[in-house]
């Protein structure tokens, strides 16, 4: 069924002007106009670089020396806000996948991690079914090619149906996915890159981490299309 999506999305954008997504002018079979494109925000902007929240000069943020995480390193390509907080939602429950063509290239414009392997990060089983894709491993796919990074799409298993991290007030998020996940295989002494769609709090892939890190992985980077802004 995704494979049948993906050919029609393509028929669709060789046949059909394309309108921009976020101010509908048209765009041929771009996904969004060159100004809009322009103005996506947070685009090559100064970010802590172990949570990628915004920081002058690009210096780690005082949370991070303050309680290191488990991770590493992050690196988000834009800020979580108008039109990218739409495309994202599009991208996941609307199945536009179209989107992530934008997102890779950007993604794929960042240096190259230094790392021995790439996974995605899990969606539950259940909630797989209910979507029918796993939004991380779409974006996962094409960015180990082209970092020619070897990639595990079943390396980490989501053992538990977390609450969406979203509905929940920001204190209760750590508890929420804690002992969420379980990885596959071994990692031990490799350097993982996790992809994500958005980083928010940071709490789930913060879990991911200690997980990996707890059976043997040297380190982990995030690389994700979107960095929620501080509150404030």
């Amino acid at each position: 069924m995704l494979g049948w999506r993906r050919w029609a999305g393509g028929v669709v954008d060789a046949v059909l002007p394309q309108q921009c997504f976020a101010c509908a002018a048209g765009c041929g079979g771009e996904v969004l106009c060159d100004d809009c494109r322009a103005e996506l925000p947070g685009r090559r902007r100064a970010r802590c670089p172990v949570c990628a929240i915004e920081q002058p000069l690009g210096l780690v943020c005082g949370a991070c020396l303050s309680a290191p995480p488990p991770f590493e390193a992050s690196r988000a390509v834009f800020d979580y806000a108008f039109p990218v907080d739409r495309m994202v939602q599009a991208f996941k429950y609307g199945h536009r996948l179209a989107l992530s063509r934008l997102f890779v290239e950007l993604m794929a414009a960042e240096p190259c991690p230094q790392a021995d392997l790439v996974v995605p990060m899990p969606l539950h089983p259940e909630r797989l079914r209910s979507r029918g894709f796993n939004q991380a491993a779409e974006l996962a796919r094409p960015l180990a090619s082209t970092w020619g990074i070897p990639l595990r799409l079943d390396g980490i298993v989501r053992d538990v149906d977390t609450h969406p991290q979203a509905e929940l007030p920001w204190k209760a998020r750590a508890g929420n996915v804690r002992g969420a996940f379980r990885v596959r295989g071994s990692v031990e002494g490799l350097r993982v890159v996790v992809i994500d769609d958005v980083m928010t709090t940071g709490e789930t892939l913060a879990e991911l981490a200690r997980t990996l890190k707890a059976v043997g992985a040297a380190s982990v980077e995030n690389r994700i299309v979107a960095r929620t802004p501080a509150p404030g």
